[in-house]
């Protein structure tokens, strides 16, 4: 059973995008290092998700509070391809000849920084880990600048069933706003580039919330991306966070909050009325798309291997990654330090956060009730032996704002809109002091 007050609700509705649960920045060493052979041992790992970073991007986003560097030197990149395959093969190593992925993606970073020899080079590095490329649903993360021709190819030859390019907003005032520069032309012919590599889902990413976006030109950044008819769309309210270039600028405005949920609620009604389904706070997919054939993945059951220096793996009782920072020179220690170690060090696991079996049922929790389709009352039950209500009987409280139904485990279009301050409100007081201690650097 578990105790929250309503203090977080009834703040802002933009406190914390809950994609993970626990936050990174509850993640603390771990001494002694577990063996990865002992860590998954117990796992199921039939329908695994295969998640390899890339930790290089051609620009720094000025909203970006991810592990990645700008403009890294050829040799870095090199050095970086060279010591994810030495991990990949100790990790295979670890789960042994009984690992079987049924999705995979490469992210970062911007994976399509890489040349399109260096992409094949990845590839090769995932398919070492045993996952069939071609042959499951695979994701890969692209921007403006690099989704070019030569580089879609390789992707498509490997498989890649979803391309996700970060456009943010068609404006070229609004990008340079939101510390992204770019220009619609360059944008235009990415997403052309694309549709012509026929890889069956583009997603688009736009955020809204930026210095001068008003309701119109939101209009005509979601009218340019419906233009080329994304099978999905991404939509983020803006954060400013520590260490990023916005965040070293005064960002404050009385205003903000009303303003992104005016424009998240356009949004919701302008997508809706082009025959997309909500999925959540943040994803739209459009009704007519097809779904990727491949094995099923449930991210509440089924656990995630990562491979590289930003990655995070999931079992059901340890999280786990190497370490992680955000500002430029912090961000270089720690990849050298990747670069550095010798080979046996990927047999064990670094910094993470042990789930026990409270935990465990509030992650389950949390990233079905954050979903559009809310929580499974008789899977939660067939996992757990109880019913949500009874080991989250303030999900109640949801229902009486009116922002859930089916007694709390399932949010309304109203809930929806709150995500970002009910995932934190649901957050275990555990996981919170371990992120209040958590220093940015």
């Amino acid at each position: 059973m578990v105790t929250s007050t309503d203090t977080g609700l009834d703040g802002s509705p933009y406190q914390q995008y809950l994609y993970a649960y626990p936050h990174k920045t509850s993640y603390r060493p771990l001494r002694p290092r577990p063996l990865l052979a002992d860590v998954w041992r117990a796992e199921a790992r039939e329908a695994l998700f295969l998640y390899v970073h890339l930790p290089f991007c051609e620009m720094r986003c000025g909203f970006c509070n991810l592990f990645t560097r700008a403009n890294a030197p050829a040799e870095q990149v090199t050095a970086y391809l060279r010591q994810l395959r030495r991990q990949a093969g100790r990790v295979a190593d670890a789960l042994g000849d009984a690992a079987g992925y049924a999705r995979a993606a490469l992210g970062g970073g911007t994976p399509t920084y890489l040349t399109a020899d260096e992409l094949t080079e990845l590839f090769a590095v995932a398919t070492a880990m045993g996952a069939r490329l071609p042959g499951v649903p695979l994701s890969v993360e692209t921007s403006p600048a690099t989704a070019t021709p030569e580089r879609l190819a390789v992707l498509a030859a490997h498989g890649t069933t979803r391309v996700s390019i970060g456009v943010q907003s068609f404006l070229d005032a609004e990008a340079r706003a939101a510390g992204r520069p770019q220009r619609r032309a360059e944008v235009e012919a990415a997403l052309a580039a694309i549709r012509d590599a026929r890889i069956p889902v583009l997603n688009i990413d736009l955020i809204y919330g930026i210095d001068g976006q008003s309701a119109d030109t939101w209009r005509q950044s979601l009218d340019a991306a419906l233009a080329w008819r994304p099978e999905e769309l991404y939509l983020y309210p803006l954060y400013v966070r520590p260490l990023t270039g916005l965040g070293r600028r005064a960002h404050a405005r009385a205003d903000w909050d009303a303003q992104r949920l005016a424009l998240y609620e356009q949004a919701v009604a302008t997508l809706g009325a082009a025959g997309y389904r909500q999925e959540s706070m943040r994803q739209f997919r459009r009704s007519d798309a097809p779904t990727p054939d491949g094995p099923d993945y449930c991210c509440q059951d089924d656990g995630m291997v990562g491979l590289g220096c930003g990655a995070r793996s999931y079992t059901t009782s340890l999280h786990y990654s190497f370490d992680y920072a955000v500002g430029v020179s912090q961000v270089r220690a720690v990849l050298d330090d990747y670069l550095a170690r010798p080979a046996d060090d990927f047999r064990f696991a670094e910094f993470g956060f042990a789930l026990d079996g409270a935990e465990q049922r509030r992650r389950w929790l949390l990233k079905s009730l954050l979903r559009a389709e809310g929580v499974d009352a008789a899977a939660y039950r067939a996992r757990f032996g109880a019913l949500p209500g009874d080991d989250f009987p303030e999900l109640g409280r949801l229902a009486e704002r009116g922002w859930a139904g089916d007694g709390g485990l399932r949010l309304t279009p109203a809930g929806l809109a709150r995500s970002d301050a009910i995932g934190p409100w649901l957050t275990s007081a555990r996981v919170r002091d371990a992120m209040t201690g958590y220093v940015p650097r």
